[in-house]
């Protein structure tokens, strides 16, 4: 019985337990904090309510609730303990907020701001929370503000129109500016420049230009996209403030068009003229400084031929000036000429490589080379004779080229060879040495950079292409009778003589050979002959003796009017007058 009793009375408190914990588990429920979905507009200077709902509803003034902008510590409200913590607010916000008491038992708690202030714009946080459980939402508030009417004015003229300008201000967010005509339609704004002051509210101004008179009225309207609200004010332009329209100014622009590109042809025309002209100006200097450097070279051979005349003058007394003919061999004078020509030649041989005078000395340092033509290499009409020794041609004119090069070909040494030209009124010329893969077909000149070494004949004197853009000509009234053409392969040298007159023609600028040359030989029209002279040495080595073919040095200046003096006589020469120098010197020398 005792038992039964115990066991009820047990019972009993645990149902009394069960009813004591109930409210404690209902108050431990999640929920959830919902915000407006929409943001929250508010006027400047009004009030402004944020309103946050519990979900289930249910009481919430013993939560705590708080709203703030971004982290708990920028609180802008606090309420625990069924009352505001206002120690806990920021401080912008002080004075400014309060709780809607009204809807709290309902599960409904609003913000209240008062004079809503440009700072307020923004996203904002309501946290609920009960027991150890919390939660929150966030809602936004746009502050939006209507500022002054716009005033609009005249300010001036620009491009053809008049230059209007609408100014407005105190608007948040930034306005947008709209410019219209008197039928409605849009016109764009010139510029449009926004500001804001110390409160952050704009200011702006912005400008149109009205180009045509039938316009009339302007108007500039100032919209808050926020509220959609917006102000205006119209403008009436008076035709007279438009410039009028000119009809002389297209004509003008066209004249002007016109002129400028004539002028820009007469600069384009004049600066081709300039051009032309200095090309020219320069060919002309290229010309004079090498007829300068010729005369400097001529004045200097014939300087050194007085300078031996006048020391011959001098070795001889006045009493033994006599010609050629009339002095015996072993006269003193010859003797001590003789002597003398000795020394001068021994000074050449001891620089001969500077000199440009005396070519039959210079033949002492070069090998005779026997060259014959190859007529497997003739291009063109032109006739090989005389044991291919000698070219002939005869051809009205034209512009091709007819060559043949020499049998032998030269890849090392020193060699030197001598041509004798017979050419017509208009003959014309070439001859030298060029690479053994070298193009000959076809039009072509005889250029360095082509593997060829020449000098050319034509009717006004014989030039020679050193590069293609540079030309040396020579007197128009000189005639080479007898070329020498010396050949240093392994200096790189290749030097053109008149063994004639013994003067230097002309020399290449020395540069390295490579491969095999070959003796050059070309015409192009007149009537022209070339003959090879051919060469013997002697047993001593010295300069090689000239068949009858090639007229010698005595038959040319018989043939030119330049014999020697009136005693002379075939068969009696002194010692040494087979010497180039005392033939040209003692050809002078007064009876």
């Amino acid at each position: 019985m005792e038992d039964s009793c115990s066991c009820c009375r047990l019972c009993h408190l645990l149902s009394l337990l069960l009813l004591v914990q109930l409210p404690n588990w209902a108050s431990t429920e999640e929920f959830q904090v919902l915000g407006p979905p929409e943001p929250i507009v508010a006027v400047l200077g009004g009030d402004a309510i944020l309103p946050c709902i519990m979900s289930p509803a249910m009481d919430v003034r013993n939560m705590e609730l708080r709203w703030f902008r971004t982290t708990l510590t920028e609180s802008v409200f606090v309420y625990r303990n069924q009352q505001e913590q206002t120690a806990e607010q920021t401080a912008e916000y002080a004075g400014r907020t309060s709780l809607v008491m009204d809807l709290l038992a309902h599960g409904e708690a609003a913000l209240k701001i008062h004079k809503v202030q440009v700072s307020d714009n923004g996203m904002y946080n309501c946290f609920f929370k009960m027991g150890s459980f919390f939660e929150e939402a966030s809602l936004e508030l746009r502050v939006a503000g209507v500022g002054s009417a716009p005033q609009v004015h005249i300010q001036g003229l620009e491009e053809d129109g008049v230059r209007v300008v609408c100014r407005a201000s105190g608007w948040f967010p930034k306005p947008q500016v709209q410019w219209r005509d008197l039928s409605g339609k849009k016109i764009l704004a010139f510029s449009e420049a926004h500001t804001q002051d110390a409160d952050l509210l704009f200011s702006v101004e912005a400008t149109v230009v009205v180009r045509e008179a039938s316009v009339g009225n302007v108007s500039c309207s100032v919209l808050n996209p926020v509220l959609g609200q917006q102000k205006a004010m119209a403008i009436f332009i008076p035709e007279p403030f438009f410039p009028q329209a000119s009809p002389w100014k297209p004509a003008f622009a066209v004249s002007l068009t016109v002129m400028g590109l004539l002028l820009f042809g007469a600069g384009y025309f004049l600066y081709r003229e300039h051009s032309v002209k200095l090309r020219a100006q320069q060919t002309q200097k290229n010309l004079r400084l090498a007829k300068e450097e010729d005369r400097r070279i001529k004045e200097q051979a014939q300087k050194a031929k007085d300078e031996l005349q006048a020391e011959l003058g001098k070795s001889c007394p006045p009493d033994l000036t006599v010609s050629l003919g009339g002095r015996r061999p072993g006269s003193p004078c010859l003797l001590r000429m003789c002597c003398f020509s000795g020394q001068r030649k021994a000074a050449y041989k001891a620089a001969w490589r500077k000199a440009l005078l005396y070519p039959d000395w210079r033949k002492e340092q070069f090998q005779a080379l026997s060259v014959t033509l190859d007529p497997g290499s003739a291009r063109g009409h032109i006739s090989i004779s005389h044991g291919n020794t000698r070219l002939t041609f005869e051809h009205p004119g034209g512009d091709d080229l007819y060559s043949v090069l020499g049998h032998e070909g030269i890849a090392a040494g020193r060699w030197c060879w001598e041509v004798e030209i017979m050419s017509g009124e208009k003959g014309e010329w070439a001859l030298g040495v060029c690479k053994e893969d070298a193009n000959r077909a076809g039009w072509y000149q005889g250029l360095v950079d082509k593997g060829f070494w020449v000098v050319r004949w034509v009717e006004t004197g014989h030039f020679t292409y050193v590069k293609s853009d540079t030309v040396v000509p020579s007197e128009p009234s000189k005639v080479f009778w007898r070329v020498g053409v010396f050949l240093d392969y392994s200096e790189g040298d290749v030097s053109f003589y008149d063994m004639t007159a013994g003067s230097h023609m002309f020399s290449f600028p020395q540069a390295p050979f490579s491969g095999t040359l070959f003796p050059y030989f070309s015409v192009k029209c007149g009537t022209v002959s070339l003959t090879i002279c051919p060469s013997e040495s002697d047993s001593l080595g010295h300069p090689a003796a000239l068949h009858n073919s090639c007229p010698s040095l005595k038959e040319t200046l018989k043939s030119s009017g330049e014999g020697l003096g009136s005693g002379s006589e075939e068969g009696e020469v002194a010692p040494g007058a087979d010497s180039p120098l005392l033939s040209r010197d003692l050809g002078a020398v007064t009876p």
